[in-house]
């Protein structure tokens, strides 16, 4: 027997709590990471230690913050491959700064300036001048660690003058036994959360994600919103740079090298469309988490970091494929 157009939007707007939460790509991922992780308890002695989560959690804060600037560049339909090198030029410009005796706020301030600079740039090439993101981030990722290799003339930085100890804390310290890129993400993750549902700029991104002509015509400033989205990725990854550099105690230009492959991963495996349209706060958390716990097992269990890649870019395969079904389906 035949439905009729209204009975079937009748029976998706009141498709129960629990359904709308099975279909969701993120709730799979996040079950992977718990099987995971209780997998690895029973397996290992050292996955449920203290020292061990401490660095789980620390560790995969870094690539969540930056995925969820990537989050807001896939929703909109485009790709920023220049994250890993905005990391080390950002990393890099509060080092030398801090090494030639200004303080840490200065000094954090300028790496970000760097940063947003290098997003603006993208933005502008990508908004206006009508080039390809792919095209366009993929030479900042050259020229960004360029950059950051003659602000250094190549070298490692690890004294950071009078507020050396201040960096190290901020980047490598804990509070109440949590890391604070943890606290960075958590603020982040829900300002993002706040600003995708309840703002104008949230609701274009997604609307130029989805259908850039028809935001156009609806009067939404397309070539402006774009130019704020690529500054958005490189402010995250700017962000990330800071607190890596306190975190390792030391900063050299092979810093971020491939993380735009992790980071890109995060957030597709999260639920972040390549079509743009689509993709949470939680969602690039949820898909960092995963990787990293994976990174984690590999190095518990004694199997080689080289299987990192195949089980990556297994669960991008299959991330994409759910994503397809799932629409398909609708």
């Amino acid at each position: 027997m035949s439905q009729t157009l209204e009975q079937v939007i009748g029976h998706s707007q009141h498709r129960n709590p629990v359904m709308r939460l099975v279909n969701l790509q993120v709730f799979w991922v996040f079950i992977a990471a718990v099987l995971a992780c209780i997998a690895l308890t029973f397996m290992t002695d050292a996955f449920a230690t203290q020292r061990n989560l401490f660095n789980v959690a620390r560790n995969f804060a870094f690539v969540a913050i930056i995925a969820i600037g990537m989050t807001t560049v896939i929703a909109s339909g485009g790709i920023d491959l220049s994250v890993g090198s905005t990391v080390v030029l950002s990393a890099m410009v509060i080092s030398v700064l801090m090494a030639a005796g200004h303080s840490f706020w200065l000094s954090a301030v300028a790496a970000l300036g760097a940063a947003l600079l290098v997003g603006l740039i993208n933005g502008v090439l990508i908004a206006y001048a009508g080039m390809p993101p792919f095209v366009i981030t993929l030479g900042m990722l050259s020229a960004a660690r360029s950059a950051a290799m003659v602000l250094s003339n190549n070298k490692m930085i690890w004294e950071f003058g009078p507020d050396h100890d201040l960096l190290l804390w901020i980047g490598g310290g804990s509070t109440f036994g949590l890391p604070h890129p943890l606290y960075a993400l958590v603020i982040l993750a829900v300002v993002m959360t706040f600003v995708y549902r309840w703002t104008r700029w949230g609701q274009y991104v997604f609307a130029i994600g989805s259908n850039e002509e028809a935001a156009t015509l609806t009067g939404i400033a397309v070539k402006r919103v774009k130019v704020t989205i690529y500054m958005f990725s490189a402010l995250t990854a700017g962000l990330a740079g800071i607190l890596m550099a306190g975190w390792l105690g030391s900063v050299t230009t092979n810093l971020g090298t491939a993380m735009e492959l992790t980071v890109i991963a995060a957030a597709v495996i999260g639920g972040a469309n390549l079509n743009g349209g689509e993709g949470t706060a939680v969602g690039a958390i949820v898909g960092a988490l995963l990787i990293e716990v994976i990174r984690n097992s590999l190095i518990l269990l004694g199997i080689s970091t080289f299987w990192q890649g195949m089980f990556i870019g297994t669960f991008i395969v299959v991330a994409v494929s759910f994503d397809r079904i799932r629409h398909s389906r609708n």
